[in-house]
């Protein structure tokens, strides 16, 4: 890096604050919403854990669950105030083709009574970020508020180190930057002004699938269906009331 590109970079940095988060830890959640001083204008809920060995919270809940859901969901119910201040805002939910895995089996979200499966509860657990999508969007939207969500695609990160590592052919695999570019696009285009409670993966709005085609793309109907997404954040506020 040249000196001059070094001086650029330390004069960018100052604009960018780190604050620590634990999204399974109720606590962490909100020693970061209390700290929150300013208008919101994108929130990207982009962390996550894939196929964990069966783990729980100290409250119970399945751990994939408590992570890639709750955890953002309790966020993003801590910043609306933030984001409706902004105007315009915008949440971007990082989901999964793996949604295609599961529904949200709501007699059994946290496998009390069911044997314990690594991918149904990280599907069940992306079925839940595309819900939150829709049901943030009808409750949201009269407050400037839009949410989508998305597929990044297949990348490999060290999400992948509960599974032996990144499976997906060759071909149908993405670089950092290929995989960022649909949260961009949700994050930033001005032709998803207004626009909420939708799917995305490559670019563009997914395709309505009515079977799990091998869990390789589309959006399954359970996930953007409204009587679903209320009855989701409805059992979200019982569980963290």
């Amino acid at each position: 890096m040249e000196s001059g590109d070094r001086k650029n970079s330390s004069k960018s940095s100052r604009n960018i604050h780190v604050a620590p988060l634990d999204l399974s830890d109720r606590n962490s959640i909100a020693k970061f919403i209390a700290a929150w001083r300013e208008p919101l204008h994108i929130l990207v809920n982009n962390a996550g854990v894939m196929a964990l060995p069966e783990q729980r919270t100290p409250e119970d809940w399945e751990m994939q669950f408590a992570t890639n859901y709750l955890g953002h969901f309790a966020l993003a119910l801590g910043l609306h105030d933030a984001l409706a201040a902004e105007g315009a805002a915008r949440i971007v939910l990082v989901s999964s083709s793996g949604h295609l895995m599961s529904p949200i089996v709501f007699d059994d979200i946290h496998f009390m009574f069911r044997p314990y499966d690594p991918w149904l509860a990280y599907g069940q657990s992306k079925t839940a970020s595309i819900l939150f999508a829709v049901g943030a969007t009808a409750r949201w939207f009269s407050d400037g508020i839009t949410a989508n969500a998305l597929m990044p695609g297949a990348i490999a990160t060290s999400l992948q180190r509960h599974t032996g590592g990144l499976r997906t052919p060759p071909e149908r695999q993405k670089t950092i930057a290929q995989g960022a570019a649909t949260s961009v696009l949700l994050a930033t285009s001005g032709l998803l002004k207004g626009v909420g409670g939708r799917y995305f993966e490559d670019c563009n709005e997914a395709t309505l699938v009515t079977n799990g085609n091998g869990y390789m793309s589309g959006v399954a109907p359970y996930a953007l269906n409204p009587d679903n997404a209320d009855r989701l954040w409805n059992e979200s506020l019982r569980l963290l009331a």
